[in-house]
């Protein structure tokens, strides 16, 4: 029984894992599902999904397949017009929503699937070594919050078992100081290759709600992949108008300036933390900026080329831009600087008019591996 309730399990998430990459476009664009997210799951509303069984019937007639009707007629009688939803008082049924609760790391691979996208290499050989305790044995001695009652009890039944003084008829178990036992742990180091994603955003007056909500849906899916990629994985926030701070999740999504726009005060930030927290040679740093195109000046697009090409580029493993199309921002930027960086693996650019061209744009980013 236990093996046909796993195989019919193993069967239905293998159905929902094929629904998911059906629509994988339209769950990317749909910004409702990450509200949806829990620590290590997201629930997926999707079509019902009726798996097709036999189930008994009672046998009024006698025999197979006599009694009334003619062929071609409907299966089980009644009206062939009832239950289609049409007509005036609500006798059809509507159609229903299946939730689905799917883990981070199934989605990931669904996406990498989808995309085609390769896993990552970290960059380097030198990892960081974080440590982890491990109770692995007992001992007698040890305060008693790390008393085990289970390894006690056991201590003081067998000793009164040998000693005679175990009551069957009346089972009472008293353990003496000589059975107490308590855990013991072992301090373990485990190496594991940090990342860190470091988000800049123009929070600036051309950027709308549409826009930051563009940014908000990538960047769920950048997080969703890279983690599957990374044992630990840092996020940082930068938000920018003509000047950046380092800011929290909640604030970078829900800050809107009304002043002009100059991108070299975010990559100034960057490299500003890059330097004080995530030293290269320890961390696989990604950078991803994105904007409407619209910087104050060509002096400080300039700028920003040489913070480019001198400072972000060698340090990060990545650096990609996503322009997102507004009706007041220019996009030149996007131009400029794939004219000034023309052959540069690690900077991805990547246009987004609109929801439809994101998962475009998460290929795009992802597609290198790096």
């Amino acid at each position: 029984m236990i093996s046909r309730i796993d195989k019919d399990h193993s069967r239905f998430r293998e159905i929902v894992r094929g629904k998911i990459r059906q629509n994988l476009r339209k769950y990317i664009s749909r910004g409702d599902m990450m509200s949806r997210k829990g620590q290590d799951t997201v629930t997926i509303p999707m079509p019902q999904i009726d798996i097709p069984r036999f189930t008994l019937g009672g046998n009024q007639k006698q025999g197979v397949g006599q009694g009334e009707g003619e062929p071609g007629d409907p299966v089980g009688g009644g009206d062939p017009q009832q239950g289609q939803g049409a007509g005036k008082a609500g006798e059809g049924e509507g159609d229903k929503n299946l939730e689905v609760e799917v883990t981070l790391d199934e989605l990931a691979a669904i996406l990498g699937e989808e995309l085609g996208l390769p896993r990552i290499e970290p960059r380097g050989t030198q990892s960081l070594d974080t440590k982890k305790d491990r109770y692995v044995s007992l001992r007698r001695t040890g305060p008693e919050s790390l008393r085990s009652f289970k390894a006690t009890f056991k201590r003081a039944l067998r000793r009164q078992v040998a000693s005679g003084t175990f009551v069957k008829d009346l089972p009472i178990i008293v353990p003496i100081r000589e059975d107490r036992r308590y855990r013991s742990w072992r301090t373990d180091p485990r190496p594991q290759s940090n990342a860190v994603i470091i988000y800049m955003m123009d929070v600036s007056g051309s950027m709308g709600d549409e826009q930051k909500e563009i940014v908000r849906i990538e960047s769920f899916w950048i997080d969703t992949w890279l983690r599957s990629q990374y044992q630990g994985l840092e996020s940082r926030y930068i938000i920018h108008d003509a000047t950046a701070r380092v800011v929290d999740r909640e604030v970078f999504f829900r800050t809107r300036e009304s002043g002009g726009t100059m991108i070299s005060s975010a990559y100034r930030v960057c490299s500003e933390l890059i330097e004080k927290e995530f030293p290269p040679e320890n961390w696989n740093i990604y950078a991803f900026h994105f904007s409407d195109g619209d910087n104050w000046s060509v002096d400080d697009t300039a700028t920003c080329i040489n913070l480019l090409r001198d400072t972000l580029l060698p340090a990060c493993n990545q650096f990609g831009y996503g322009q997102v199309e507004s009706p007041y921002g220019s996009g030149q930027f996007i131009k400029d600087i794939r004219a000034a960086f023309p052959s540069q693996p690690k900077l991805v650019t990547s246009e987004v008019t609109g929801k439809d061209d994101i998962m475009d744009s998460i290929r795009e980013f992802l597609k290198g591996g790096r």
